[in-house]
């Protein structure tokens, strides 16, 4: 069976049911446009903060730049206070295709503020932020949540049953808890609970590292999409390995080198056009995630540890490539 298939999410139609999922620090413009490349059927912004959005916050701006990408694009926006969401959905909803509420994000800094997941502790303010922000928006709205907050509060379907009712287009759920943060397996049961108790689809994600871990979480949960997340640092290429496994059962070779190599370069000039040399700093993780388990790859990390100019960058890469 071919799990590869169209999603409708409200009016938006995506070309395929694989899905980035929003990182902060990672799903900037340039890895979309790379990962949207490589077959994602729908990128994500950044999570953006609906109080910075309302403050005006030119970083936040910034966040929601998506000159030149292909369409459709979800941005995600963020905040437990029903009046800057209402104000971010009205603002956002002019330059995305959908808009994502994050009621999943389990970072310290975010959740001591009530937001991200902090909000599965408490259904009645989650029910008024999802009201008011499908009310003040144009596009069609989702919702990413996790499990629930700990082990004692297991709310996912509760919350899908709310988000349904208010006119949530479609809803992503994480199969951890909030204090599990990315720790143990991701439950794959209440997964399938949820995408058993709406008829709005439902995307699973959590430990989609491959196409058999894809697979795995379509046959099981029936789920209509999945989203990836960490499966995709340093592996752009994740969507074309899941698409080709899942509609032909055979797994593709290995990247190569050289693709690897002009993958990373693509990725350098895209960020730097983005953000001019400070990218080159703010890179270094995404390097250490392109040659982890390449030979003499933690030498390497530490060679280029100091570098802060793109070309030194590049030709450092090439020279690397050339000794493996």
């Amino acid at each position: 069976m071919n799990y590869i298939k169209k999603l409708k999410i409200g009016n938006v139609e995506l070309e395929n049911n694989l899905i980035l999922a929003p990182m902060a620090g990672v799903t900037n413009r340039p890895f979309r446009i790379i990962c949207k490349e490589y077959g994602a059927g729908m990128v994500c912004t950044e999570m953006a903060s609906s109080r910075a959005m309302f403050h005006n916050d030119l970083k936040t701006k910034r966040l929601l730049n998506t000159d030149g990408e292909k369409r459709p694009i979800s941005m995600q926006i963020f905040g437990s206070d029903e009046e800057t969401m209402a104000y971010a959905a009205k603002h956002v909803s002019e330059i995305a295709d959908i808009i994502d509420i994050n009621m999943g994000c389990p970072a310290p800094k975010v959740v001591k503020n009530g937001d991200g997941s902090k909000l599965l502790l408490d259904l009645e303010k989650a029910e008024t932020i999802l009201k008011s922000v499908v009310q003040n928006s144009k596009v069609p709205v989702t919702l990413k949540i996790r499990k629930g907050w700990n082990s004692e509060n297991i709310v996912a379907v509760e919350i899908a049953q709310i988000a349904e009712k208010m006119g949530i287009s479609a809803i992503t759920i994480h199969g951890r808890t909030r204090s599990e943060f990315y720790t143990g397996k991701a439950d794959l049961d209440i997964i399938k609970k949820v995408k058993e108790s709406v008829k709005i689809p439902v995307i699973g994600n959590g430990d989609i590292v491959d196409g058999e871990t894809a697979k795995r979480m379509f046959e099981y949960t029936g789920v209509d999409g999945i989203m990836i997340g960490r499966g995709s640092f340093g592996r752009p290429w994740i969507f074309k390995e899941i698409i080709t496994y899942l509609s032909t059962d055979n797994k593709i070779e290995e990247v190569t080198n050289e693709e690897r190599l002009r993958v990373i370069k693509r990725h350098i000039n895209l960020a730097v056009e983005e953000k001019g040399e400070i990218a080159v700093k703010e890179f270094r993780k995404h390097m250490a995630w392109y040659t982890k388990s390449l030979k003499n790859s933690s030498e390497f990390r530490n060679s280029i540890n100091k570098i802060e100019s793109k070309q030194e960058l590049i030709n450092k890469v090439e020279e690397y490539f050339k000794s493996i």
